[in-house]
């Protein structure tokens, strides 16, 4: 006879929470969130009605595409002059595990990528203290030379501002950052990835990653690079020693920059923009000529993605940390697909989130889940190296399975259209 006590609990639908109904409103009819509604969308128990309401936006501005590309990441080093405590990533020169590739030996991985049909490179690394500025322009000429039609997607805000102190511009704050990015533009450079933004918060910045840059400098150097006409990500790292509200002011913060970076295109496109804020996630009769900028034809620099990423603990200074669950991770996701109402795209990254976790997150707010990958070596969830690969068939079978149609996109969310190994994008 079978112990009661051991017995699972009877199962009950979800609860609702009929304080989200005015929220609800405001997202049907495309209105855009406050400060406080984001907090309530942390604070509900019904986390099935944010899910689904996420899944609604989602599916207005992208019907049922969920996008992937064929790119591969190289960090080319991971000597830093940092030590954040929620980073296992970093080594000092000397320490077991540093190391650090020369040009010749990512010039050749790039050109293998792309024999092997990458769009993008996408190339990431450590502060290294004594590498010169020459290294980053010369390696970007490199994998331009070995592989021209490869988009390269390269430095987070933190290298680039570390890339002006050791070329002798750092002190020129903005002047010096913006030189600093036509320099890598006119040596190979295709736009920006979003690491390094972390948690826009003092608190939060001066007990786990003290000596990095603050919000400040990292949306300067993000809005420095719009007005060069790049495009770039944005992230947040999520479910360390941040607070529900502190989420809430770093999407808010981002909002608010997006809403300056879109503002002309908006303008010229018809899209209204009450009190300067631009809205592209409500019902499709508000936009008159699209919801979204193409990517084709616009040459505004801009937010493309939102990549919320969770806080892998493994053997950083704070691996006393659980790190945050999977129903926090979609809530998180979803919640930044709510509250960046401006961001076109949002990424669940399945390097960090995992493939079943993103293919969740299809259904609740996410449009994309990245690509191949090959190689990465900032975290390692699910696999003990740097070898972490996703086929195109994996990708493909994931989107399916979550009940979306796959889509290959270029690093600008251009259709890629393929013969064999030939590949074009779909203007």
């Amino acid at each position: 006879m079978s112990n009661p006590a051991l017995a699972p609990p009877p199962r009950r639908p979800p609860a609702t929470d009929g304080r989200l109904g005015s929220i609800a409103q405001r997202i049907i009819s495309g209105e855009r969130l406050s400060i406080q509604d984001g907090l309530q969308l942390y604070e509900t128990p019904d986390i099935w009605t944010v899910c689904s309401l996420a899944d609604l936006v989602r599916r207005r501005m992208h019907g049922d595409k969920a996008y992937y590309n064929i790119n591969r990441h190289i960090n080319y080093s991971n000597i830093c002059a940092l030590a954040c405590t929620f980073c296992s990533f970093y080594r000092k020169k000397g320490q077991q595990g540093a190391y650090q590739y020369s040009i010749d030996e990512i010039a050749r991985d790039a050109a293998q990528a792309a024999g092997a049909g990458a769009t993008e490179i996408h190339i990431v690394g450590g502060l290294h203290p004594w590498l010169p500025f020459s290294y980053y322009t010369e390696m970007l000429q490199a994998i331009r030379q070995a592989s021209p039609r490869v988009h390269i997607k390269a430095f987070t805000a933190v290298e680039i501002v570390h890339l002006a102190r050791i070329s002798g511009r750092g002190r020129e704050r903005y002047d010096g950052i913006k030189s600093v990015l036509e320099d890598l533009i006119h040596a190979g450079l295709g736009s920006l990835p979003g690491g390094g933004a972390e948690v826009f918060d003092e608190r939060v910045h001066n007990a786990a990653f003290r000596g990095k840059i603050k919000a400040g400098t990292w949306l300067d150097v993000h809005r420095a690079a719009h007005e060069l006409g790049l495009r770039s990500n944005a992230t947040m790292l999520y479910g360390h020693i941040e607070l529900p509200k502190e989420r809430i002011h770093h999407m808010e913060i981002l909002r608010r920059q997006q809403d300056a970076a879109l503002g002309a295109w908006a303008d010229r496109a018809g899209v209204a923009r009450p009190d300067g804020s631009v809205v592209l996630s409500g019902p499709s009769e508000l936009y008159s000529h699209g919801r979204l900028p193409d990517p084709a034809t616009c040459s505004a620099g801009y937010f493309q993605t939102i990549i919320p990423l969770p806080f892998v603990p493994d053997a950083s200074a704070l691996s006393r940390l659980p790190g945050p669950s999977g129903l926090e991770n979609l809530r998180t996701l979803a919640i930044a697909r709510l509250m960046l109402d401006n961001f076109p795209h949002v990424k669940a990254f399945w390097i960090m989130q995992t493939l079943p976790m993103a293919q969740l997150m299809l259904q609740a707010g996410a449009d994309d889940i990245d690509g191949t990958v090959v190689w990465y070596d900032i975290t390692k969830v699910q696999s003990a190296t740097t070898h972490q690969e996703a086929s195109v068939w994996d990708l493909q079978r994931a989107i399916r399975e979550a009940g979306f149609r796959p889509v290959e996109r270029d690093t600008l969310y251009r259709p890629v259209i393929r013969d064999d190994h030939e590949w074009r994008v779909d203007k």
